[in-house]
């Protein structure tokens, strides 16, 4: 933990200051490496990953908030980049990983560090942004509680629940995948994982092409940013649409509610494609069931009322900035005792970046020099249904099992 970080980035920001972006890459370049090398496994990539993620940070440098703690955004980042390289490059790594974190009741209890760096960063991203930049601080950057506590503008006991909390679901992650592990020793794994260092030079060869925002970048890296920037862009689109479906939810007639929502899906998709009978097939081999039964049971479930079995769907998804917390009041008063009055055939879409710069200028920095559109990463399912006070919705159900323990969830849509 530094306090002039964001000075220097806003010093970069304004001037191109290549002493102060090298000094940030010094100081983050072990975290930035490290959390990339436990997701992939390779020094190469996780190397490739670690400048992906510096020169979006040049890139994004004027848009950062000055209360933002860099640490935990670098961290996440890398989390982010690793993952879409993951998904975008390694699909035959992929099927290995999955495989090797599939324990059973005959895997040893030790925590082996080829086990460990995937489940651990598979647990960091279950916590929410609070609990996760108070463990990056605490044992990724050995900081004190009371460093953890100044930066993060805490009483000293409060900082301390917060990184004990954090901890506890970092264990109970653990002990669901079949590892059993006591506190000390997942805190001391956690630090000898953190305290893994770059390979020599590669902070001076970060400084030197990133601080030209990726001008000398490889194509590949080059590509890898693009598709990074576009997801978080994303990710920021669908959590403003949540915050403005629950406000709706809260108390505007469900007429504007409807036409809003007609307007969007006309804006957004550039196209539209059912899945066929053999995508469902897959989706049942994968997960044991398909887009169109796991919609039929959440909405089952809101009819019912059953709100700790659609916890489930509502708890997995990353875009849940409250991952563990139960379906907000709000939600639950709106859907409850809904009826279904029919389902459409789910489909796949492509998302207009055009029509969604419309809808969202704000994010105009995020897609500079970029068109066309880009798929949408889950599976919308069509859905009318009738609620409590007689009104009908019309709208797409978004649910997505993007995750290695390909388990669905809910993304967007109510």
């Amino acid at each position: 933990m530094h306090a002039d970080d964001m000075e220097l980035v806003r010093e970069f920001a304004a001037s191109g200051s290549e002493g102060a972006f090298a000094t940030l890459v010094r100081r983050y370049v072990n975290l930035v490496y490290a959390a990339a090398l436990r997701r992939l496994g390779n020094p190469q990539e996780a190397e490739e990953v670690a400048q992906a993620v510096f020169i979006i940070l040049a890139q994004k440098a004027g848009s950062l908030r000055k209360e933002t703690l860099l640490s935990g955004w670098l961290y996440q980042t890398a989390q982010l980049t690793a993952a879409n390289y993951h998904r975008a490059a390694l699909r035959r790594q992929r099927r290995e990983q999955e495989a090797f974190m599939q324990f059973s009741e005959k895997s040893e209890p030790d925590v082996s560090s080829r086990r460990f760096g995937p489940l651990l960063e598979e647990a960091m991203a279950r916590l929410n942004p609070k609990e996760r930049d108070a463990v990056v601080l605490r044992f990724f950057e050995n900081c004190t509680v009371r460093e953890v506590a100044a930066a993060l503008g805490l009483r000293e006991d409060a900082a301390q629940k917060r990184v004990n909390r954090a901890t506890d679901k970092l264990r109970d992650y653990f002990v669901r995948r079949g590892v059993q592990v006591s506190a000390a020793a997942l805190l001391a794994s956690i630090g000898s994982q953190a305290a893994q260092a770059a390979p020599a030079g590669l902070a001076a060869k970060i400084a030197a092409t990133a601080a030209l925002k990726g001008a000398a970048g490889s194509a590949s890296t080059l590509t890898l940013i693009k598709t990074t920037l576009k997801i978080m862009a994303c990710t920021k689109m669908k959590t403003a649409v949540v915050v403005a479906a629950v406000i709706l939810a809260a108390g505007t007639p469900i007429t504007v509610h409807v036409v809003r929502h007609q307007r969007a899906e006309a804006a957004l998709y550039s196209s539209k494609t059912e899945l066929t009978d053999e995508d469902n097939a897959n989706y049942q081999e994968q997960t044991g069931t398909t887009p169109a039964q796991v919609a039929q049971a959440i909405f089952d479930l809101c009819a019912q009322e059953k709100w700790a079995e659609a916890d489930k769907y509502w708890q997995t998804g990353p875009r849940n900035k409250n991952a563990g917390a139960a379906i907000p009041d709000s939600i639950k008063r709106y859907y409850g005792g809904l009826q279904i009055v029919s389902l459409g055939k789910p489909f796949k879409a492509r998302l207009s970046i055009a029509a969604l710069l419309k809808l969202q200028p704000e994010l105009r920095r995020e897609f500079k020099n970029t068109s066309g559109d880009f798929p949408a990463a889950g599976v919308f399912v069509p859905y009318e249904i009738r609620l409590k006070d007689g009104s009908v919705k019309k709208w797409q159900l978004s649910i997505r099992c993007d995750n290695p323990e390909h388990r669905w969830y809910f993304d967007g849509g109510m």
